[in-house]
């Protein structure tokens, strides 16, 4: 089968949707972060409500926590679940993370200027993949860490367009991809492919989002690159950007996102031009609620990195792939969550595990051992996930509570033996987790 022929075949089918529905009215924003286009709220409203959880002078202060245990049939030796990060060891019982935040978020219905600030920390087993480089990512060398997440200023501008243009300055966690760090607007415990191997998590530089229609919005940045700031924590030389358009259409019905970010990633300790050596992460998404019980997201990822392996005299490596979701509300509180994945490691580049807590940081910064587990060959990976999310009543205290117990099923469609320590063709995977926020 051509993957990239699908691929391509899939991204002009999604375009041509998007352009026949260019005359639909948008109401929110085509990412969670971002703030609603100020033209599509009449001037006489009123300041939208503040989400749920505790506010004071207009500054939210709020905690979550994420636990949980994942199975591999397979029992691997080394405790490693190949393919994957923030669900990385098997058959344990995992805390992901304790997010705690303090943010000003800005007003979406503002019509003038409005400033706000975001400060986020994050400590638990996810950290370890997702720190600023030399920022607390060796404080300790336990699978639990400490992580920055956030720390930026947020402004509204009434420039240029009647939406205006919000500014993110500072560090940020990346607008690229349909899955984010935050499990709670995840539908699965788990994360694709695409989320782990395909996408930045995290950036330090600034990031414009101009409101330039009801139905566009225009994403434009600079940074540092993936996880890495200023001096010492930069892994080379060179600055990044990002660039791409959002669009909610259909009166919010279909939300579209096509970002690209762009700049050299690899460290010069290992790389000697890797100022040269760019890296490009491109992703589009796009998510249509077909009525009150459905909704269906497909995802479309292609990460390219111009250095890589010299692979039949071509330098370079691809990463490709597409995800398809399915959502249905069962009943008000349980919703069944389907997910069905191909993710193409041209180059056995990018696809692998850490056994060790400071190896992906040893990756980022370009100091060793960075113990990485890799496939034997360039390999075509398969995943299919079914799960629920059961959102049981709550307390108004409580501001957010999932139950999301899932199976899951890999497979290296192309041959090889890349799971289960590298006997295993295939593995099955199933778990649980539970997310609460205050």
């Amino acid at each position: 089968m051509n993957y990239k022929t699908l691929l391509r075949t899939t991204t002009l089918a999604a375009t041509a949707v998007w352009m026949a529905a260019g005359s639909a009215q948008a109401q929110d924003s085509a990412k969670p972060d971002a703030t609603t286009p100020a033209a599509t709220v009449p001037a006489a409203a009123a300041p939208a409500a503040p989400p749920p959880g505790y506010y004071f002078n207009g500054i939210h202060i709020g905690a979550q926590v994420e636990a949980g245990f994942y199975g591999n049939a397979s029992s691997p030796t080394s405790g490693l679940n190949f393919g994957q990060s923030f669900t990385d060891r098997s058959n344990s019982v995992l805390l992901n993370q304790i997010l705690l935040v303090v943010e000003k978020p800005l007003d979406k219905a503002a019509t003038d200027y409005d400033f706000g600030f975001k400060i986020q920390g994050m400590y638990g087993t996810d950290a370890r993949y997702t720190h600023f480089l030399h920022e607390f990512d060796r404080v300790t060398n336990q699978r639990q860490q400490f992580d920055l997440l956030a720390a930026s200023a947020l402004v509204h501008t009434p420039w240029l367009f009647e939406g205006g243009i919000d500014f993110t300055v500072g560090q940020y966690t990346t607008p690229l991809g349909f899955e984010t760090i935050d499990p709670s607007t995840n539908p699965f415990y788990s994360h694709t492919y695409i989320f782990n191997y395909g996408l930045p998590f995290k950036h330090t530089g600034g990031l414009a989002v101009a409101h330039v229609a009801p139905v566009l919005d225009v994403y434009l940045g600079a940074d540092m690159g993936n996880q890495t700031s200023f001096g010492i924590g930069d892994n080379n030389g060179a600055a990044a950007g990002i660039f791409g358009l959002g669009s909610t259409l259909m009166d919010g019905n279909l939300t579209l996102l096509a970002l690209t970010h762009f700049g050299p990633e690899n460290s010069t300790r290992t790389v000697p031009n890797a100022n040269g050596q760019y890296r490009y992460y491109n992703d589009f998404f796009a998510t249509y609620k077909v009525n009150d019980k459905l909704t269906l997201t497909t995802e479309l990822n292609w990460v390219r990195d111009d250095y890589g392996p010299h692979t039949n005299g071509n330098q370079g490596a691809d990463g490709y792939g597409g995800a398809q979701y399915a959502s249905y509300a069962l009943t008000d509180t349980l919703t069944l969550n389907g997910r069905a994945e191909i993710f193409r490691d041209q180059n056995n580049f990018f696809v692998g595990a850490f056994p060790s807590s400071l190896g992906p940081v040893q990756a980022l910064g370009g100091t060793g051992p960075a113990t990485f587990v890799g496939a034997a060959k360039g390999t075509t990976y398969g995943a299919v996930t079914l799960g629920f999310t059961y959102k049981p009543t709550v307390p108004d205290t409580i501001t957010t509570l999932l139950l999301r117990p899932e199976v899951r099923y890999d497979n290296a469609l192309s041959g090889g033996k890349p799971f289960n320590d590298g006997k295993n063709s295939d593995a099955f995977f199933f778990g649980a987790d539970v997310v609460l926020g205050f």
